[in-house]
C-alpha cells in the first residue's frame, strides 16, 4: 500500500508562500508554475495515447485486424474526430511539454529529496530525448508526413539504416552492436518499469494527502496493473530489436503494434492480448491521475 506521508516543506514552497502573501510572483515561482503546467499537460497527453492504444489493441483481439494499435493508430483516430487536426496538434504540443519537463529535471533536478542526484538527472535527460523523438514524430504526422506515426515502420527503418551502412563489415558490425545495445536497454527499461510498478514506486511522487482513501486505492491499482503491462510491452519490443540486431534482420524489429499482435499469437491467443490491451488502457487512466496528483 502507498504510505500517506506528509509532504516536506522546502525552500521553494516557502518562497511561494511569501510571494502569495505579498501579492507578487518571483521569477523562479513563475518558472516552476510553467514547468508544472507543462508536466500536467504532458501526462494527460500520454494518458490519451495509451488509452487509445489500449482500445485499438482490444479491437484487434476481438478480430478487427485492420486497426493499428500504436501511436500512429491513435493519431489516426484523433484525426478522424471533429477538429481532428487541432487534437493531433494538441497531442504533439503536449509531448513537447513532456520533453521540456523531463529536460528541466535533468537541468534543475526532479521532485523529491533525492531529485538532484546524478542518476535522477540522467534519467530525466534520457526521458527528455525519448519524448522529444516522440513529439517530433507526432508533429510530423500533424504536418501531413505519411507513416510518421507508425512505431513498426520507425523501428524497422532505424534498424535497417543502422545495419545497412555501406562502410564495411566492421562498421556494420559496430552498428549491429549498437542496435543490440539499444534493444537490450529498452528491454531492461521495460523490466525496470514493470518491477517499479509492482513495488509501487510511483507512490512517492503522488500527493497522497489530497486523495481520499478510496481514491488512493484506485490510483494504486491503476499504477500497478497499468505500469506492469506497459513494462512488459517495452521489454518484449526491446527483445525483438535485440533479435533483429543479432540476426542482422531489420524485419525482426517490431514496434508497439507488431509487439501487441505477437501476444495474440501465443498459446493464450486473443485472451492475452485482451489482458494487455486492458492494462495499457488502465495505464492511460493512471496517467490522467498522475496529471492531477503528481508532485512536480
Amino acid at each position: 500500500m502507498c504510505d500517506n506521508r506528509e509532504e516536506t516543506v522546502n525552500a521553494s514552497s516557502i518562497a511561494r508562500g511569501l510571494g502569495s502573501a505579498t501579492g507578487t510572483r518571483t521569477p523562479r515561482e513563475a518558472g516552476s508554475r510553467a514547468i508544472e503546467a507543462a508536466a500536467r499537460w504532458g501526462l494527460a497527453t500520454r494518458g490519451v495515447l495509451y488509452l487509445l492504444i489500449g482500445v485499438l489493441a482490444l479491437r484487434i483481439a476481438l478480430g478487427d485486424r485492420g486497426e493499428q494499435a500504436d501511436r500512429g493508430g491513435a493519431l489516426q483516430v484523433l484525426a478522424q474526430q471533429p477538429f481532428g487536426a487541432a487534437l493531433v496538434w494538441a497531442v504533439g504540443i503536449g509531448l513537447v511539454c513532456m520533453a521540456l519537463w523531463r529536460l528541466s529535471e535533468a537541468v534543475f533536478g526532479a521532485a523529491g529529496p533525492d531529485g538532484g542526484a546524478a542518476r535522477k538527472r540522467l534519467a530525466g535527460a534520457a526521458r527528455a530525448v525519448f519524448y522529444g523523438v516522440v513529439a517530433y514524430s507526432v508533429l510530423s504526422f500533424a504536418t501531413g508526413e505519411q507513416g510518421s506515426g507508425s512505431s513498426d515502420r520507425q523501428s524497422q527503418d532505424v534498424t535497417a539504416r543502422a545495419l545497412d551502412l555501406p562502410y564495411g563489415r566492421w562498421l556494420v558490425a559496430a552498428a549491429g552492436a549498437a542496435v543490440a545495445a539499444a534493444g537490450a536497454a529498452v528491454a531492461a527499461a521495460g523490466v525496470w518499469i514493470a518491477v517499479r510498478a509492482l513495488r509501487r514506486g510511483f507512490c512517492k511522487y503522488l500527493k497522497l494527502g489530497a486523495m481520499s482513501r478510496r481514491t488512493r486505492r484506485a490510483v494504486e491499482a491503476l499504477g500497478v496493473c497499468g505500469g506492469a503491462v506497459r513494462g512488459a510491452v517495452f521489454a518484449v519490443a526491446g527483445g525483438f530489436a535485440l533479435s533483429a540486431a543479432v540476426r542482422y534482420d531489420p524485419d525482426k524489429a517490431k514496434g508497439i503494434d507488431d509487439t501487441l499482435r505477437t501476444f495474440a499469437g501465443t498459446a493464450a491467443g486473443p485472451w492475452l492480448l485482451m489482458a494487455v490491451a486492458l492494462g495499457l488502457a488502465l495505464f492511460g487512466v493512471f496517467s490522467f491521475a498522475m496529471a492531477r496528483w503528481r508532485r512536480v
